[in-house]
């Protein structure tokens, strides 16, 4: 059987079971294949099984060619018993009840259907015996170069820069991961110093992870198959022989990631230059008495060391001491500052090159390893230079007394619902001893006792956690554990070990120790996703569903259901934490896969010969069991599925005339069952898909009648013609077929005089069209917004952005600025005339749907119109990558102000434009004033004429001064 069958209810009647790796496995020519093989259900669980290995070629499908058992030496044919006896190929095992078929080196002629067979020795069983796996053997297309093989010799602190170029030409769909390795001299295996994993994800080797959080060392990929190793500033350790790694991997169809292909470039010896100096340290004899003087030496042996700046510090362990700045400053840390108070602790430069520490009087606790550390510091940069360590022991038989110390883990964090374990280690101790555990919810509480251990080992609980599962274990003389199960989130907060101590004088000497424990919720540990290869099927086809829940592995509940269009949901399964399924639905058209990865457990739930019925909104809920109560995790999301119809042949009209004896409409159709009508404005005769014809009229059975001859022809006759049969016959096929539930449904409607195609459409997308108006100041930054409204999504789903750019103030229409491809990679076309605007652009994406361009430093030339460009990919089931929707956003135009202080040429302007309208309003206001005066003088004037009889001279007189 195909179908992987896990299901009681479905398979109740196969008791024998054997499943062999799912295929088609891609594998390279001259690389090993691994198929594994198992079985279960016969009676003998521990008895080992014995297994065949068969196999057929393309060429001759028929004739089984046998290859090797696990218990008949002679069984291979002599086409593969050559190999088997020189260990070529092989079958090792795995347990009881499975295998590991292995050929070390494939060959093209290994391509064939494998069959994996269990020997069945216990008698007669029900059940399946053989699987069987498909291999592919393709061509090794993996290149893998390096920039540079012949030696080099830096300096510390210079920078190296390293190339790879690595590239594959499989047709199949593979992703490529590099790595760059360190083998230093007299070292057996090689350290990563950086890796690109197939999933475009960085990762420093250890002991590199500082440099890369700092910037110093990086892995860039240019283009579409070279990788560059940057190292900004070498250091002694980084000597030795430097080469990259590139491999190759395939997706097998249970979903996991295989490297098919793996080579290694061409290695480059670099040889590194030392350029600071080392120092010594020294003490007295390492045996010492409780009370005694403890004193530690650094000497700093470099050249010109008075001109230099150094920090020294003295660590015990991994936790430092006291430190003695490039000042000379002192500092020590919290935990013995009070015994560099009371004249414990010194520590101070004697010298130019000697640095001191003292303790006295040295205690039980000061025992162990003391490390010390110089750092050159210059420039205002740390850099380590050497170190060098001591190990102090103390004498116990010397000692004048003893001191009992406690310790604990700092911080713990637990999942809620999982274990807390709690480990209290003592030390010093001389007498008997007795531990009590206790908690406290809040800083400001009070501790209430959990459990405790006396010194005969008699366990008491408290009362308020008689109900709990919890425990205390002391697995080792000097460490008592606590174990408290299906923890709440009550459960948080500071834990307390309290030692007590019975010395055999009589004396008690105690100690605690506490350590802060945080319970995380299992709704922010736990996800709950529901997706599928395939939402769009057609009828008959299986349909695969995956429900994902991430976080820690615990007892859950998960319900899968259906909605269909605007109805309650209807409940298919409810698998319980114990494995039982309870079924609402047909089970046998369903069947459950349960899959347990590291991090995650992924429930498959497999609809077999899919109907229009199994159309619909599927989603799935997870309820986690915690102290036997369901706590509900947030439901997944929304899976919708449709169901299609499969494609028709079309129906043509073979442009048969009308004549006096009959018409003829010849139907083309697929082998299926059909029903067909013939009308002209209404039907005249009709034959179901039952092959029973009626006639709309009863006057018309006479003169009309339809049959359906030889294949899918159906035939109108109609008898003696009359004038009133004239007109346009039409003859409507429809084509129905019957799904896997048995039920009957109409496929589709055609036409004689019409053609008809089936489409399969592209998915819908659209992406935002509104228009935006963005201005910013010169220097600011810009973020442009592209987001998709609707479309298709998942993880099968791969979109490219391409963002376009048009000038408002050049001759630059449009322009091509920045490319996000659907495989993730970057390229900026080349544009001399764009190219200062390209230097300065970021790309982000916070979603799915969402692409963010940024604008750095804008410039005011940068003032134009941008919009996106959003392309949707596919892959085919040919693993080729198909376009499958593109749309274009709305217009954002950007305007770019410059800022700055008016210039002296505006200023003047100004000015002048305001000295003109002054002397402009003050000639008009002269005027009105000198009008207005000469009307009150010519009015003056007659009124003086009217006064009287007056001499002539006067009134001369009078009129000189009326004008003057």
């Amino acid at each position: 059987m195909d179908v992987l069958c896990t299901i009681h209810a479905v398979c109740h009647n196969l008791q024998v079971k054997t499943e062999a790796q799912a295929g088609p496995l891609y594998r390279v020519l001259g690389s090993p294949l691994y198929i594994t093989c198992s079985v279960s259900g016969f009676r003998s669980e521990n008895t080992d099984k014995h297994f065949e290995f068969r196999m057929t070629k393309p060429s001759n499908p028929d004739f089984e060619i046998q290859i090797i058992s696990s218990h008949e030496d002679t069984f291979g044919y002599s086409s593969h018993l050559t190999r088997v006896r020189k260990n070529e190929i092989a079958l090792k095992r795995l347990s009881p009840n499975s295998v590991r078929f292995e050929i070390k080196s494939l060959q093209k002629t290994d391509e064939g259907e494998y069959e994996c067979t269990a020997v069945n020795l216990e008698g007669a069983y029900d059940g399946e015996y053989s699987a069987k796996t498909v291999v592919k053997v393709i061509e090794d297309s993996l290149s893998v170069s390096s920039s540079a093989s012949t030696p080099l010799s830096l300096n510390e602190g210079e920078a190296l820069t390293l190339t790879c170029l690595a590239s594959s030409s499989t047709s199949q769909h593979t992703h490529l991961s590099v790595a760059w390795y360190l083998h230093k001299d007299g070292q057996e295996d090689a350290q990563p110093i950086i890796s690109l994993n197939r999933d475009f994800t960085l990762s420093p080797g250890q002991g590199f992870e500082r440099r890369y959080q700092a910037g110093l060392i990086r892995l860039d990929k240019w283009g579409e198959a070279s990788y560059s190793l940057k190292m900004a500033e070498v250091e002694p350790s980084d000597q030795g022989r430097i080469y990259c790694q590139a491999q190759e991997w395939i997706q097998d169809p249970d979903g996991s990631w295989y490297i098919i292909i793996q080579k290694n470039a061409e290695e480059m010896t670099l040889t590194v230059k030392a350029t600071g100096g080392n120092f010594t340290q020294s003490s007295q004899p390492a045996a010492l008495q409780e009370g005694q003087e403890l004193m530690l030496s650094c000497n700093i042996n470099t050249q010109d060391v008075e001109k230099r700046f150094f920090s020294v510090a003295w660590l015990k362990g991994s936790v430092e001491l006291a430190r003695i700045g490039p000042t000379g400053v002192l500092t020590v840390a919290p935990e013995y500052s009070v015994r560099q108070k009371n004249g414990e602790l010194r520590a101070a430069r004697t010298g130019n090159r000697n640095y001191r520490l003292i303790l006295k009087p040295v205690r039980t606790e000061d025992q162990g390893e003391y490390i010390c550390t110089v750092w050159p510091q210059e420039r205002g940069k740390l850099f380590c230079l050497l170190k060098h360590s001591s190990t102090i022991c103390l004498l116990p038989h010397l000692l004048t007394e003893n001191r009992l110390t406690v310790k604990m883990q700092q911080a713990v964090n637990v999942a809620e619902g999982g274990g807390l374990h709690l480990s209290c280690k003592v030390d010093g101790v001389q007498g008997q001893l007795s531990v009590t555990w206790q908690h406290k919810s809040t800083p400001t509480a009070s501790f209430t006792d959990i459990i405790s251990i006396n010194e005969e080992g008699v366990t008491e609980i408290a009362e308020e956690f008689m109900s709990r599962k919890v425990k205390v274990m002391r697995p080792s003389t000097d460490n008592f554990t606590l174990a408290l199960d299906e923890v709440t989130l009550s459960d948080s907060g500071v834990y307390q070990c309290a030692v007590s101590e019975r010395k055999p004088n009589g004396n008690t000497h105690n100690q605690t120790q506490t350590t802060t424990v945080t319970v995380i919720s299992i709704d922010t540990l736990m996800g709950v996703s529901l997706i599928s290869r395939k939402t769009r099927v057609i009828v008959g086809e299986k349909l695969e569903l995956m429900c994902r829940v991430k976080g820690p592995h615990m007892p859950v509940t998960v319900t899968w259901s259906v909605q269909r269009e605007a109805k309650t949901p209807d409940t298919i399964l409810t698998l319980s934490p114990d494995g039982t399924i309870s079924w609402s639905a047909d089970q046998n058209h369903y069947q459950l896969r349960v899959e347990s990865r590291k991090t995650e457990v992924m429930y498959y739930l497999l609809v077999i010969g899919t109907s229009h019925r199994e159309g619909g909104s599927y989603q799935c809920n997870v309820s986690v069991l915690l102290k036997n109560v369901h706590k509900e995790l947030k439901a997944s999301n929304q899976l919708s599925v449709i169901v299609n119809n499969p494609g028709t042949a079309s129906c043509s009209h073979f442009g048969a005339s009308l004549n006096r004896k009959s018409h003829f409409f010849p139907v083309s159709s697929e082998n299926n069952e059909n029903v067909v009508s013939f009308s002209s404005k209404q039907t005249i005769v009709s034959l179901d898909r039952n092959s029973i014809v009626t006639e709309s009229q009863v006057d018309l059975r006479q003169r009309i009648s339809m049959r359906r001859s030889k294949g899918p022809t159906f035939e109108l006759i109609i008898r003696q013609a009359r004038i009133s049969d004239k007109g346009l016959y039409t003859c409507k096929v429809g084509e129905w077929l019957q799904d896997p539930r048995g039920e009957w449904y109409l496929l589709s409607t055609k036409y004689i005089t019409s053609s008809s195609y089936f489409y399969f459409l592209a998915p819908n997308l659209r992406l935002d069209k509104k228009e935006q108006q963005l201005t910013a100041k010169e220097g600011e930054e810009v973020k442009l917004n592209c987001s998709i409204t609707s479309g298709a999504s998942g993880s099968s789903v791969f979109y490219r952005v391409i963002w376009h750019y048009a000038a408002h103030s050049s001759s630059l229409k449009k322009a091509s600025l920045v490319e996000l491809d659907h495989t993730g990679l970057v390229s900026y076309p080349e544009n001399k005339d764009i190219r200062g605007l390209q230097e300065r652009l970021r790309l982000s994406r916070p979603t799915q749907k969402s692409f963010y361009l940024s604008i750095q430093k804008a410039h005011e030339e940068d003032s134009g119109t941008y919009w996106c460009q959003v392309d949707q990919y596919q892959l085919d089931n040919e693993a080729h990558w198909q376009l499958k929707a593109s749309d274009s956003g709305g217009a954002i135009k950007v305007s770019v102000k410059v800022t700055g202080m008016i210039t002296v040429l505006e200023v003047f302007c100004w000015n002048v434009n305001v000295l003109n309208v002054v002397a402009y309003v003050s000639i008009v206001i002269l005027i009105v004033l000198v009008l207005v005066l000469l009307l009150l003088v010519v009015t003056m004037c007659r009124s003086k004429g009217s006064l009287g009889n007056k001499s002539g001279p006067s009134l001369w007189a009078e009129t000189f001064f009326c004008f003057f």
